[in-house]
């Protein structure tokens, strides 16, 4: 009888043993599996294994994320994928022109007024003051190379000023000589009043460069955070197209503003038009149906159209101030800005080189790397030519 109970507990304990074991080898198992699954889950996926929203082009063949964590979504902006130099060649834009809105605000002022400056004193030393009265100069030596200070002091009367300091010959100089230092003193009194008030608004530069920093950020947060979920790429691609819009319109600003800010009927006609179109496109990009591959040549017209419009005030500028060398100047950079945007959006539309070679520009080189370099190199050529129209009406107003 012992004998027999001895055997059974001998043999449950063999048997626990194994169960144990048993377990232990599951466990492993489930938790290999598991690892296993991780990495899977989160590896890059080809176009035929994405769902219907991820859907875009079907020339890059691969190296998708899909329904990513949020986690993984963030950290995916350090690795390689389809969509890595998308999220960045925006992304160094919107720092790019951070950076030249602090510098702006800051620093071109500066550099406007050293400017005027320079034209200011190239004027007075080709008047050649010095051959009419040598001894011009040596009263008035900042004449020659004037700063601000002294611009402020002689802004009241620059003919006073030249009378205490050469009484004699200034009152009894020959008629030739007074006419010549009469001439050149209003020349100057013309080139040191803008420069003693210079009170032309800022806001339409500033809000071109708010609306472009939008467009960029919008941008690279649409393209690293959509393949999350389809309602957040809802969301994202909503605000891309906003973004859009909204640079397109901003981008308008300066140039209408400063152009016809002497006549404010077709200042407030061109600036109501193209900021109700904007609204209007914004409103539009809304629609859910908007955003279907089907509709990229549509709403890549659409934008062009917007584009386009801005030829009008361009044209009505180029004639009313054709005798004007700014104006010139920054018809050029606006050209320049529209062959890169224009460019940009046939790209886009017509998806090359990538339907040329499918699969062969996944990683780098397609259609919407190009189109989004050719934006941030347009938007930079748009703030060359603010520059020149802030000079232009701080040195001449209206």
């Amino acid at each position: 009888m012992l004998l027999n109970v001895s055997f059974v507990a001998e043999t449950r304990s063999l048997d626990n043993q194994f169960d144990c074991e048993d377990v232990n080898e599951a466990c492993l198992k489930e938790a290999k599996g598991k690892r296993l699954w991780k990495k899977v889950r989160y590896q890059l996926i080809e176009y035929h294994s994405l769902p219907g929203f991820l859907r875009d082009n079907e020339f890059i063949l691969g190296y998708y994320r899909s329904e990513w964590p949020l986690k993984q979504v963030f950290l995916s902006i350090f690795s390689i994928h389809n969509e890595t130099l998308n999220v960045w060649t925006h992304l160094i834009g919107f720092f790019l022109f951070l950076f030249l809105t602090i510098y702006t605000a800051t620093k071109a002022p500066d550099l406007m007024d050293l400017s005027s400056l320079q034209r200011l004193s190239d004027m007075i030393r080709r008047a050649n003051l010095h051959k009419i009265h040598p001894e011009l100069l040596n009263c008035l030596p900042s004449l020659a190379f004037p700063s601000m200070d002294f611009l402020s002091s002689v802004s009241g009367n620059i003919r006073e000023l030249l009378a205490n300091c050469l009484p004699d010959r200034f009152s009894h100089t020959n008629q030739t000589e007074n006419s010549i230092l009469h001439g050149v003193t209003d020349d100057v009194m013309n080139m040191v009043a803008p420069l003693m008030n210079r009170s032309i608004t800022r806001w339409p530069f500033f809000a071109f460069l708010g609306g472009a920093m939008f467009c960029l950020l919008a941008s690279s947060t649409c393209h690293l955070l959509a393949c999350h979920s389809a309602r957040l790429s809802y969301i994202v691609l909503r605000c891309d197209y906003a973004g859009i819009a909204a640079l397109i319109t901003t981008s308008f600003y300066p140039p209408v503003y400063y152009s016809f800010m002497c006549n404010p009927f077709f200042c407030n006609l061109y600036l109501s038009f193209i900021t109700v179109l904007g609204i209007t496109t914004i409103v539009f990009s809304l629609l859910p149906f908007f955003q279907g591959p089907k509709f990229r040549v549509y709403r890549a017209s659409l934008f062009f159209v917007m584009g386009v419009s801005g030829v009008v005030p361009l044209v009505h500028k180029l004639i009313v101030f054709r005798n004007q060398p700014e104006a010139i100047q920054t018809t050029g950079y606006e050209v320049l800005m529209g062959v890169l945007y224009g460019l940009g959006a046939l790209i886009y539309a017509t998806r090359v080189p990538e339907r040329w070679r499918p699969g062969k520009f996944d990683i780098a080189g397609h259609s919407h790397q190009l189109f989004h370099i050719l934006v941030v190199a347009a938007a930079y050529t748009h703030y060359r030519a603010g520059l020149l129209y802030l000079r232009w009406r701080d040195l001449k107003g209206c």
